[in-house]
Formats: C-alpha cells, sequence, structure tokens
C-alpha cells in the first residue's frame, strides 16, 4: 500500500529562512519498529507469553500499524532549513466515524517527548490511543518526529552514522523547535489550504513548541491552542534524584561522549536487548527485579505490564546527547534559556556571554496546560510557574486522579477516560473561539 505522491517546490525564497519540501512515497512492509529485533528476542525467550497481537505491534512501524487496524494514513517527509529530513504521519480521517475526506476538517498536531516518536500517540490501539480518538472525533490528525529519532534520522548531507564526524548529532531540543517545529507546522497549512492548528505537546514536544513561539513569535498566529501535556521547561522544583545527580556534569557527559564517537542516545539497544533476553524472562531469579524497575520508571499504577514488548517495540526510538544535556543545564542552571556552549561560542551565536533566556511571554497563543500530581520528570508546581509566564493561558488543568503522572500521558491504560475525553473537549473548546 502507497500514498499519493505530491512534490512542491518553493521557487525565489532566501534558503536561510525558508525551507524545502518533499513528500516521499513509503511502502507499509518496508520498515519495522525501533525495536522490532529485541521483541523477536523477547518472544523467544518469554516462550509466546503475550498474544500476537502485541507482538506483532510491537513489530511494525507507524504506517504499518496504521494499515493493520484500517487507518487511512499518508506518510510525509519534510525538509528543514538546515537540511535534517523529518518524517511526519498523517491520519486524514476516522475508520468508523467520520470516515470521509474533508479538506476543512480542523487539525491537530501531535508531538512526541524525548527519545520517543509519533508512535506515542498509536500504541494503546483504537478506542484508546489519542491520534486514533481524535481522528474518530473529526480532527485532520498530523503526528510528528524530532530529528534524530528512528523516523527522522536522515540529513540531506551529514551521517548519522559517522564515528568521525559527530555534527549530525549537535542539535538540541532548541533546533528542534526552531526548524523542525517551524518546516511541519508550515507544511501542513500550505498542504491543507488552512491558517491555523491545534498543538498537543508531551513533555519535550511541549518544550519544542515554547521555543519555537518564543524565538519565531511570527508563528503564535498559526495556532488554535496549545494543549501541552506536561511541557518541560521549569525545573525550579526539581526533585528527581537521578536529574539532580546528572545536571552538574551535563558539559562533561557531552563532551566525553562526542570524544568517543557517540552523539546519539540510545540508537543503539543491544546492552538492553542482551540484558533483558538473559535476566528478565520467567523463571529467572531477576524477573520480578526487572517488573518492579518498570513499575518504578513508569510509577504508574495504571501501567499494563502485558503491553511492555510493545511499548519497548517503539520505545526508546532515539535522541541526542545534546537534548539531554540542554535539560541539564536547565536543571544546573535553574534557568529555561537557550544551549550553553563555551564562552567564545556562546559570543559569536548569541552576541554575549551567556545564553539569552526564552522570552515566554511573547507566546501569545491560547494555553492549555494539562498535569498530573505524581509527575516526577516535570513537578507540578514548575507548571503552574511557567503558566504564569506565559503570555495567554486560559487554563492549567489537574488530571484528577493523585496517582497521574508523566508515563500516564501516553502509557496509561486509562488514559483515555481519565484525560483523552477532557482533552478532546478542551481542543473542540478552543474551536469554538475561532
Amino acid at each position: 500500500m502507497c500514498q499519493l505522491v505530491s512534490i512542491e517546490w518553493f521557487h525565489g525564497f532566501d534558503m536561510i529562512k525558508w525551507f524545502l519540501v518533499l513528500v516521499c512515497v513509503s511502502a507499509v512492509a518496508a520498515r519495522r519498529s525501533p525495536n522490532a529485533d529485541y521483541i523477536d528476542e523477547l518472544e523467544s525467550t518469554r516462550q509466546g507469553r503475550y498474544s500476537s497481537d502485541i507482538l506483532e505491534d510491537a513489530r511494525l512501524d507507524v504506517p504499518g500499524l496504521l494499515a493493520k487496524y484500517g487507518y487511512p494514513y499518508e506518510v510525509h517527509n519534510v525538509i528543514t532549513e538546515d537540511g535534517y529530513i523529518l518524517e511526519m504521519h498523517r491520519i486524514p480521517h476516522g475508520r468508523d466515524r467520520n470516515n470521509r475526506p474533508n479538506p476543512n476538517k480542523p487539525i491537530v498536531f501531535l508531538m512526541h517527548g524525548l527519545l520517543s516518536s509519533s508512535a506515542d500517540f498509536l500504541v494503546l490501539g483504537p478506542g484508546n490511543a489519542l491520534g486514533y480518538l481524535l481522528a474518530e472525533a473529526g480532527y485532520d490528525v498530523w503526528l510528528g518526529n524530532a530529528r534524530g529519532n528512528f523516523y527522522s534520522r536522515r540529513h540531506r548531507r551529514l551521517n548519522p552514522d559517522s564515528i568521525i564526524n559527530q555534527n549530525f548529532w549537535k542539535f538540541s531540543w532548541d533546533e528542534i523547535g526552531y526548524y523542525d517545529i517551524a518546516a511541519f507546522v508550515d507544511y501542513i497549512l500550505q498542504r491543507t489550504k488552512q491558517s491555523k492548528l491545534h498543538y498537543v505537546g508531551h513533555s519535550q514536544g511541549g518544550t519544542t513548541f515554547l521555543v519555537l513561539n518564543s524565538l519565531r513569535p511570527e508563528y503564535n498566529k498559526k495556532f488554535k491552542s496549545f494543549q501541552g501535556l506536561a511541557p518541560a521547561a521549569i525545573f525550579t522544583n526539581n526533585d528527581h534524584l537521578v536529574f539532580s545527580a546528572l545536571a552538574p556534569f551535563e558539559n562533561i557527559i557531552e563532551t566525553t561522549a562526542f570524544s568517543m564517537g557517540i552523539g546519539e542516545i540510545f540508537g543503539n539497544r543491544e546492552f538492553i536487548t542482551w540484558f533483558a533476553t538473559n535476566f528478565c524472562h520467567e523463571g529467572s531469579i531477576f524477573h520480578p527485579l526487572c517488573g518492579y524497575a518498570m513499575t518504578i520508571v513508569t510509577a504508574s499504577e495504571n501501567f499494563n505490564q502485558t503491553m511492555l514488548p510493545l511499548f519497548l517495540g517503539h520505545a526508546p526510538a532515539g535522541a541526542s546527547i545534546r537534548q539531554v544535556a540542554h535539560y541539564g543545564q536547565c536543571i544546573r542552571f535553574n534557568a529555561f534559556r537557550r544551549y550553553n556552549f563555551n564562552l567564545l561560542t556562546n559570543l559569536a551565536v548569541y552576541g554575549r556571554r551567556t545564553p539569552p533566556e526564552y522570552d515566554l511571554s511573547k507566546i501569545t497563543v491560547p494555553a492549555y496546560i494539562h498535569y498530573g500530581l505524581r509527575d516526577r520528570e516535570v513537578n507540578y508546581k514548575d507548571l503552574h510557574i511557567l503558566a504564569k509566564k506565559l503570555g495567554n493561558t486560559v487554563g492549567i488543568f489537574r488530571i484528577p486522579r493523585e496517582t497521574f503522572n508523566h508515563y500516564d500521558f501516553i502509557w496509561s491504560s486509562k488514559a483515555k477516560t481519565e484525560f483523552y475525553d477532557f482533552l478532546i473537549r478542551k481542543i473542540r473548546e478552543a474551536d469554538r473561539m475561532h
């Protein structure tokens, strides 16, 4: 199954200010999910404990998942101003409801968090995952993939696999916001002939929205609403022990990694695969510890461990070391500011010794901030600080369950009833304001 191809060229534009776009054909069977090989080993080790549907979904990439469940889909490639080739997935309409093409459907753009991909919004399956629910609710759904993840690991000139030249990986979420999100938004609006869209960003997906609209405030007019699912920006109240322990060493970690020819984090799954298949299978004395570790990582009381192969089939999906280092700088210096290179580079790039903070008051998009009280990655107190700094906060909304946390936004078995239904109501509310 392939998509219709449409190639549109932009002539006469300054390449420094604009980007090239290209839509490519993609076959369903051409690719497997980021960690499909890992799932194969997990299945053989656990001797078919999980249903074949879960294991099949774990191996399929996003187009494969959409095709399997009978949803219309398109694969689009967007080339950014600085040459990164990004893959975007589209669900133009529903399967069971609102299932006819309509060029005037309101648009929702979904952006994943750190180390994730567009699969975040689909792994819970039809009837449960946000991407499917929005399509059934009558929205034209677009799902982005940040540079460096499994789907967007290409560049016009740079090689992501080069050990000698790490330039492909010398980006943080600053570039993702400034270049990638701008390219996605411009492409979607040009393609659909519409003027605005809704933006839903989880964690880093929220960070990149804030980066774009503070650095390029002209983009504010292109959004109907910003639905921030625990957007990561302020860390004044961070109490995550691992984050606090690593943040002081952010510069050393990145420098060391690049000197070793490593620019990517979780691009190579060999150790995790080896450990999981040898020590986490049923019957191993470490099996209870593995289950406990996942519970600790997710901190979710609604995390279905039967779904573990499916989640691990799609995440982690890769990211740059610098993305992590940039968050470390935010924690270390207690400031939401641009990436801190070094004195000389800062002077060359920013014209000052230290990087400037993002001016959140320039963000005038109606902002809806959503949070859980048990979120350890993004403390709810910091989201209240963020909401006060934004230029147009409509409201800050707590998910009622007191134990709702960072991973429940994408992996909770009760995400639909606890949050997604409410989120869709808020998106409809924003629609009525336009």
